[in-house]
């Protein structure tokens, strides 16, 4: 029986429809793409995040390599399908670790929050056991 926001498949399973699943895949894309942007400018040490990374967050110049390789990880385990939760997880756990660095230092933290809000919203769209689980249906 088909519904406004999924069809089912053949074992009963719900599937979303084609404009819920490419919408959510475009709106997981946007902090992944960002977080690898990101994680290219800490492994690439680009001199103008290299200043602002020291100067203004104040980490040290050395912890670079580890958390650019640390932000690919989580995007790359968030990529595997059978692993996407996990990644999502990891991802959120990244992202608040962003925030904290943000809060320290009385900087704005909104752009973290809203990647988050995006890759969550994204995955409960693609995906109906998170959609489930993220917003319970009411008895």
């Amino acid at each position: 029986m088909a519904t406004l926001s999924s069809t089912e498949t053949r074992n009963g399973a719900a599937r979303p429809t084609t404009a819920l699943l490419w919408t959510g895949r475009v709106l997981n894309a946007l902090p992944l793409l960002m977080l690898t942007m990101s994680a290219v400018f800490k492994l690439t040490h680009a001199p103008d995040f290299v200043a602002m990374w020291t100067g203004k967050l104040g980490w040290s110049e050395g912890s670079l390599t580890g958390i650019g390789l640390l932000e690919l990880a989580v995007v790359a385990v968030h990529l595997v399908p059978r692993a996407a939760l996990v990644g999502a997880v990891l991802i959120t756990a990244y992202l608040g670790g962003a925030v904290a660095a943000h809060v320290r230092i009385g900087d704005a933290f909104a752009i973290p929050v809203v990647l988050g809000v995006l890759l969550w919203t994204g995955f409960a769209l693609r995906d109906e056991r998170v959609r489930a689980l993220l917003l319970p249906r009411k008895p």
